[in-house]
């Protein structure tokens, strides 16, 4: 079935639709939050989850204050002495440089102060800083602004670097991503990670416009110079140390390394959900930033696929739209779950290569405005059902039903005439000219009504067709529309109850004295089935040597003062070959207009075969 839908709904539903998916693109190239970032989460877990977990750089290690060492020390937060012990041993153990995710803030007392900063200048290190941002806390849009920051005392920040720890969670509270830019009022200030990778590998990153490079690499980020993290499995994924064993002196390796300190005691310290983790510490989402900058696996989440994901999200809402508009409706819900189904799959397949393609951007672009369309088009095909319905029984009214069927289902029906097998009936009444002059107009009528109501009614049990009514006669046709090899015998069958049923109904209604017989006659052989008439007003017509024939046997009904005349070929192919069909008379006779006889078989109102 093709669209019911005008073409101006069409094109409405289009225009809307595009509408629609480019407001949704933009806000995505813009960056800003929605709700379909909560979905989006959903669909990058999965991925995450699929691509399983993979393995950390070897650059990189936890030096972890858990339960142990709090057990060992006996108390929380450790001492500015024992760090300082701490520091020491991993500089011992040959650390390449250090990252301090705690916040060294406040003093203590002169000498274990001291100590600290003595043992922070002996590494490369960096120092945690925490700041309170303005406005983009929850998404990754622009460079966030520090409006307050709390950083280590400056005993410490003397003896070290400092970097801002702060990370931008989705709406689960899942990291995704690590500002790697802050502005300040004294300018632009350094993420924790990066500046520990620059301590790391004594090289100063340089901001591009969509990145930041590192010596000869450059690492594309995200909107607002964001980096998108890449988990690598659940805590304890990148290598991790207990700080125990280091103050105990058991031997540790550390050489070249860079250590990042900091805390996943029980209860103590920052814990967030991550696609392989529930409750992953602070410090290892932070050292799984600086493992991204350091093996350059962060996800790649650049404007270029952003504006991807837009056109993903235009093209498929358009393709959508089209197919529900002027495809068949299976076809075109088929076609556009393939839509989605491909760009699931192709993000996936991204992903794998460390692209982030928004997966839930097509879907909530082109979900509402194709399925709106959709239920439009279905309320205008329920409408247009409704008016074929009524057309076809408009039509059945000056058609038979099976023809009107047949041509609300195909317009072209018979457009070209064919020619097939069928048995061709007729009855009339002997005495309706003086009835009917007797009855005036409006009876005569109602009889008419009354009698073409038998015919039809007798012809829809033998599985007939009334082709035309001819005031107190009509042609009834059996193969028509479609041939059966069941047409002959129900065409016989027809004849007799047809007989039966017309002068029972003349008996009862006491015009036995007008109408003296009725007379059917029936003969079946090749017919053209045709439209006839006009271009603009035509009927579905049997035309041929059968219906001539099966019109003169009337005639033949006359002379030999029968009731139902039918020929020898409709007998032989009714199967009304055995004694108990033979007719009461059978004769050759003459037909009108019909060089050759034809030998046909005569019984009288109520000689009917049994089983007629």
């Amino acid at each position: 079935m093709t669209s019911a839908l005008p073409r101006w709904v069409a094109a409405i539903a289009l225009l809307s639709g595009l509408i629609w998916a480019g407001l949704l693109g933009q806000q995505h190239l813009a960056g800003k939050a929605s709700v379909i970032d909560r979905f989006e989460t959903v669909l990058l877990d999965l991925r995450v989850t699929l691509a399983g977990q993979r393995p950390a750089p070897r650059d990189i290690t936890i030096v972890a204050i858990d339960d142990r060492t709090v057990s060992e020390a006996g108390t929380y937060p450790l001492s500015r002495k024992t760090l300082a012990e701490l520091i020491m041993k991993i500089g011992e153990a040959g650390a390449a440089s250090l990252a301090v995710d705690i916040l060294l803030s406040g003093a203590s007392t002169e000498a274990d102060d001291a100590a600290l900063a003595a043992a922070l200048e002996t590494l490369p290190t960096v120092i945690a800083v925490a700041a309170e941002v303005s406005g983009t806390e929850q998404t990754a849009s622009a460079i966030p602004v520090v409006r307050e920051a709390l950083g280590p005392d400056a005993r410490f920040a003397k003896a070290a670097t400092e970097g801002l720890v702060n990370i931008v969670t989705d709406g689960g509270g899942t990291p995704r991503h690590i500002p790697a830019l802050f502005l300040s009022g004294s300018g632009l200030q350094p993420s924790f990670s990066l500046k520990a990778l620059e301590r790391f590998s004594g090289k100063t990153p340089s901001i591009t416009e969509e990145g930041v490079r590192i010596g000869i690499r450059e690492l594309p980020l995200d909107l607002g110079w964001h980096l998108a993290l890449n988990y690598y499995g659940p805590a304890e994924a990148i290598e991790t140390i207990s700080a125990a064993s280091l103050l105990s002196g058991d031997p540790v390796d550390l050489r070249g390394r860079l250590a990042v300190l900091g805390v996943t005691a029980t209860a103590v310290g920052d814990r967030f959900a991550t696609p392989f983790d529930p409750v992953m510490p602070g410090v290892e989402v932070q050292a799984t930033g600086i493992a991204n900058l350091l093996d350059g696996s962060a996800l790649m989440r650049t404007g270029a696929i952003r504006l991807a994901d837009a056109a993903a999200a235009l093209t498929i809402t358009l393709l959508g739209l089209v197919a529900v508009a002027f495809l068949p409706l299976a076809p075109a819900v088929i076609f556009y779950m393939a839509l989605l189904a491909g760009w699931l799959v192709l993000t996936m397949i991204l992903f794998g290569q460390g692209q982030w393609l928004n997966a839930a951007l097509p879907f909530a672009a082109s979900l509402p405005p194709v399925v709106a369309l959709l239920l439009l088009r279905q309320v205008f095909e329920r409408l247009r059902s409704q008016k074929l319905a009524r057309a076809r029984e408009a039509l059945s009214r000056f058609q038979s039903p099976k023809l009107a069927g047949r041509v609300a289902e195909d317009p072209t029906f018979l457009a070209v005439p064919k020619e097939q097998t069928a048995a061709m009936l007729f009855i009339d009444l002997s005495g309706y000219t003086g009835l009917s002059e007797a009855l005036g107009p409006v009876r005569t009528r109602d009889f008419l009504k009354d009698f073409h109501t038998i015919v039809v009614d007798v012809v829809s049990q033998c599985d007939g067709v009334v082709l035309d009514f001819m005031g107190d006669g009509a042609m009834l046709g059996f193969g028509v529309p479609e041939a059966s090899e069941d047409d002959p015998a129900n065409a016989a069958r027809c004849s007799f109850l047809l007989e039966r049923a017309v002068r029972d109904w003349i008996d009862d209604a006491g015009m036995g004295a007008r109408i003296s017989r009725v007379r059917v006659g029936a003969h079946a052989g090749p017919v053209v089935l045709s439209r006839l008439g006009h271009d603009s007003q035509q009927q579905i017509a049997a035309t041929g040597d059968c219906v001539n024939v099966a019109s003169r046997l009337l005639e033949v009904a006359k002379d030999h003062d029968a009731s139902v005349v039918l020929s020898s070929d409709l007998m032989r192919t009714a199967g009304m070959t055995g004694t108990e069909y033979a007719p009461p008379r059978q004769v050759t006779a003459a037909i009108r207009g019909r060089q050759q006889d034809l030998t046909v078989g005569l019984w009288r109102s109520g000689e009917h075969p049994p089983g007629f």
